[in-house]
């Protein structure tokens, strides 16, 4: 199959049998809403991020040991890996809603898949999984459209003419991509290895932890300001975004290649302005959108070759 490695397939599970690109697809896709749901919460930035993988252990925990009693226990080097996995993500979620407080969640969204980047070339460092030429050449066309797309040139989005800084905006959501990605390479790395549920699970109570800790020092875990319809808003971001994400994606990425996973997981930013647009009415200046279109347009072009392996 082009853009799958078929050097091993897990036979665990449902998940681990269906077809890596289609799961991988429709896991990114559902994280499309996240940053309309963060916004619309109301929450602060160490509330969401925390919250996010909190409430998701309610149902992640449960389902990770019926998952457990069924295959039997995971191996301590890929716990241990999963957990250092889980406190990347936990860091990249306090930056991400970060992000979104300055240049909007469409925007932020949209800056998070720096990720497209750093994915690949941390999988030929430490893996020998050498990124194609085109991929390297359509580097420098993403980072301009990256930018563009934070609002540093020209008028910002909404998020910006309300206070926002669009040079904050930007350094927050490329260390928020940063970091995404390591969480993508080091998922990919471990495996499910006939698990499916429990490295999620372990990587959202570690994520829980650094969100936690990096929430409270950055903007503090704010609980009682809540109502019942941000208690909802946030319910929706745990369950979408964390739960039913990454159990679609988390199954995907090891039988994907680096560079065709990193290239699938850039549609959620497509998505998400176009929600954003609609929910929340976040205007995008021409320059934004003309960023928007370097970045999907650089990524296209470097998934061009190189897909089959």
């Amino acid at each position: 199959m082009a853009g799958t490695d078929t050097r091993r397939t897990d036979q665990g599970s449902v998940l681990d049998r269906a077809n890596p690109v289609v799961l991988a697809v429709v896991g990114s896709a559902t994280t499309s809403a996240t940053g309309v749901f963060v916004k619309l919460s109301g929450a602060n930035t160490g509330t969401a991020a925390f919250l996010r993988c909190a409430l998701a252990l309610f149902v992640l925990v449960p389902m990770a040991l019926t998952e457990i009693r069924r295959v039997g226990p995971r191996a301590l080097r890929l716990v241990g890996m999963d957990l250092v996995a889980g406190l990347l993500l936990g860091v990249d979620y306090v930056f991400w809603v970060a992000s979104i407080q300055h240049v909007g969640a469409g925007m932020a969204t949209v800056l998070l898949n720096i990720q497209v980047v750093v994915f690949p070339l941390l999988a030929w460092v430490f893996l020998g999984d050498r990124a194609p030429l085109r991929f390297l050449l359509a580097v420098p066309v993403m980072l301009t459209g990256v930018a563009l797309t934070a609002g540093v040139v020209g008028p910002g989005t909404d998020g910006a003419a309300s206070g926002g800084d669009p040079w904050l905006g930007l350094l927050y959501g490329c260390a928020a991509g940063v970091t995404y990605a390591g969480y993508l390479f080091l998922s990919r790395l471990g495996g499910g290895q006939g698990h499916t549920v429990t490295p999620v699970c372990v990587s959202t109570a570690s994520a829980a932890l650094a969100a936690g800790v990096l929430g409270a020092l950055w903007s503090g875990i704010d609980l009682a300001s809540l109502d019942a319809m941000a208690w909802l808003w946030l319910s929706l971001l745990a369950l979408t975004g964390q739960v039913l994400t990454w159990l679609l994606v988390g199954s995907a990425l090891p039988r994907l290649t680096a560079s065709t996973g990193a290239a699938i997981l850039v549609l959620p930013p497509v998505l998400a302005v176009a929600m954003s647009a609609v929910f929340l009415g976040e205007r995008v200046t021409p320059v934004q959108l003309g960023g928007c279109v370097l970045v999907v347009l650089a990524i296209w072009l470097s998934q061009r070759q190189g897909t089959r392996r």
